[in-house]
């Protein structure tokens, strides 16, 4: 199989940190290039860090590349307003896509969250399907949007809340069957595994992946 290239936003989140582990770990990329507002803590011969202002990201910020992984997101505490947060779970998400689409990226991989949908009551729910949306209208060769409910992993900064959910999904997991699987809890580095393996073989189309296609990565 030829070497590719990928673009990763979003490496100093959870889910974006798991993932860069995995593309630089994989012989099948030869050039991982992040977006990403500070620098890293990582070094790796094949890594090409760019420190950009997603709120101003241009044409020259984002070199041609093959796959995308965007795993961009806030919580609306940090963003401090609904505004800052749509700007970036939307308009930072869509506009790293469709620059990289303009590159020449032929698949991408979207970290989303379960329950997405732009008709959704919730805010946050609503601008993550908004965003799903412009990203699928961008047409990409093939396209995997990922939905995990709650992630278990250490997190950089307190969500008290998730904390309490981590105690409590190994009580209330089995209890989510048939249509309820989906919101099981997901250790983050399976949704990791998950999407770089899905890109790796991915076909053309367009696929959402809940929690049963993450516990098989």
């Amino acid at each position: 199989m030829n070497a590719r290239t990928a673009l990763l936003a979003g490496a100093t989140g959870l889910v974006g940190g798991q993932v860069l582990s995995r593309l630089l770990a994989d012989p099948l990329y030869e050039r991982v290039t992040v977006l990403s507002r500070r620098p890293l803590e990582v070094s790796h011969a094949k890594l090409d860090v760019r420190i950009v202002d997603f709120a101003a990201l241009a044409e020259d910020d984002v070199p041609a590349v093959e796959d995308v992984y965007i795993t961009l997101g806030t919580t609306m505490k940090a963003a401090g307003s609904r505004q800052a947060f749509r700007a970036v779970d939307h308009h930072h998400v869509v506009t790293v896509a469709r620059l990289a689409r303009l590159a020449g990226a032929r698949r991408i991989a979207l970290c989303s969250a379960i329950g997405a949908s732009p008709t959704a009551r919730a805010f946050y729910l609503r601008v993550k399907g908004e965003a799903e949306r412009d990203v699928v209208g961008l047409e990409y060769a093939s396209t995997h949007i990922f939905r995990p409910s709650l992630l278990l992993g250490a997190r950089a900064e307190s969500r008290p809340a998730e904390r309490l959910g981590v105690v409590l999904a190994p009580v209330f997991a089995p209890l989510l069957a048939g249509p309820l699987r989906p919101y099981r809890p997901v250790r983050v580095e399976r949704l990791a595994a998950a999407m770089t393996r899905t890109l790796a073989t991915a076909g053309p189309g367009t696929r959402v992946h809940t929690y049963g296609d993450f516990v098989t990565a």
